[in-house]
């Protein structure tokens, strides 16, 4: 079975890297995001509280107590210990600007996590109330800590990680008044397996047994769950009791079911956050500044198509830039004097997968080479690896 995130969520990305020097790694090591006092904390879960899970933690400075949002990410194909670790930085960003903290928690099996992965198949209930299991011991840890307000946390979840979340609505948690569920469910792939049936059955349960309210978004070319999957759905949780605001929205960019880990998602989903922030009780206005990562100058050293001015490139780097310019933004593309290379499309800090992915192919220091839609190669200053350090304007 895979599941939901065609490009991981939340990190939704692609990342590409080749070398004459060394062979193409593993996923990059990204650095913390010193913005939002980004660090990793390993919260306690299971049956008998000895599963650690690794759990990316966000905070405005000081000793709160702050409000609480814990997003749950979804499953990429294969093994769920290859999956990396889900950040949702653009939704962080926002939340922490508003005072929030923000955890992400990796489920049982999945990342640095411990435990093993429990997969029910085709029964959608079983997947659903078994990830939601880790999530109420997130909540529960959460509630125990002192720079955290006990009593307003709302949940979100993309993908898997979005059905997680509706199932974790049936039970009565102290202080969760709100969840919210983006592109949410799970996809069989292969085999006879009436998984649409599975997750309407699903729905329909979750929905007589609902006890917190909940916001659901889903784009018109979802590649997952299309409209008419999604009205079935909504209708089974619905009819049964459930409390849900349904936003169908229209299509985005290739595929909608990436949205929540796009820059360019924030304008579709921020504002039917607020308002339903705002309906359950929570605090929507901005209180901290959170400085915006610092931008790469443009040059003009050459344009941006010009394949052949491109420095230190094989033949293959300068067929891969010239797949590179065929890709959605934000996007980045780097180079080492090794003849080495990098690029990442969409997605969270392009400019740092960039680079990472080339260096990770290069003993020689990697540089961006282009950004977005312009070039920001140039031999005067050195330009920043970590741009996460941020500006504030």
């Amino acid at each position: 079975m895979s599941a939901l995130s065609r490009l991981r969520q939340f990190a939704v990305a692609t990342v590409m890297s080749c070398a004459v020097l060394a062979p193409c790694a593993g996923a990059p090591q990204l650095p913390l995001d010193a913005r939002l006092n980004e660090q990793i904390v390993m919260v306690p879960a299971g049956p008998r509280m000895t599963v650690k899970l690794e759990t990316t933690l966000y905070k405005p400075a000081g000793p709160g107590p702050f409000p609480l949002l814990i997003i749950n990410h979804g499953k990429s194909p294969g093994d769920p210990r290859a999956q990396g670790r889900d950040r949702f930085v653009y939704m962080a960003t926002q939340f922490v600007r508003r005072g929030y903290a923000v955890m992400v928690p990796m489920r049982t099996g999945f990342a640095q996590s411990g435990g093993t992965y429990s997969d029910f198949g085709c029964n959608m209930k079983a997947n659903g109330y078994q990830q939601a299991g880790d999530i109420a011991d997130v909540v529960a840890y959460a509630r125990e800590q002192a720079f955290i307000d006990p009593d307003h946390i709302v949940i979100a979840g993309q993908s898997y990680g979005g059905l997680a979340s509706i199932a974790l609505s049936t039970q009565d948690l102290p202080g969760v008044r709100g969840i919210m569920n983006f592109a949410g469910g799970l996809k069989v792939h292969g085999g006879s397996c009436d998984w649409q049936g599975s997750l309407v059955s699903a729905f329909a349960e979750f929905g007589r047994r609902n006890r917190i309210e909940t916001l659901w978004m889903y784009g018109a070319n979802d590649s997952y769950f299309s409209p008419a999957l999604v009205n079935r759905m909504y209708d089974a949780f619905s009819a049964n009791g459930g409390k849900v605001q349904l936003v169908a929205y229209g299509p985005f960019k290739h595929d909608a079911h990436t949205m929540l880990g796009s820059r360019d998602g924030q304008p579709v989903w921020l504002p039917e956050v607020e308002r339903f922030l705002r309906q359950v009780g929570m605090p929507t206005g901005q209180v901290y500044a959170v400085a915006e990562p610092a931008p790469q100058p443009r040059t003009n050293f050459a344009p941006l198509d010009d394949v052949a001015a491109v420095p230190f490139l094989p033949e293959k780097g300068r067929q891969q830039y010239k797949a590179f310019l065929t890709k959605q933004t934000p996007r980045a593309f780097a180079v080492s004097s090794s003849g080495a290379w990098g690029w990442a499309e969409e997605g969270e800090m392009p400019n740092e997968r960039a680079l990472a992915a080339c260096q990770a192919a290069s003993r020689e220091p990697c540089r961006l080479y282009s950004v977005d839609d312009y070039v920001v190669w140039g031999d005067v200053a050195e330009q920043p690896k970590d741009t996460m350090t941020g500006r504030t304007d």
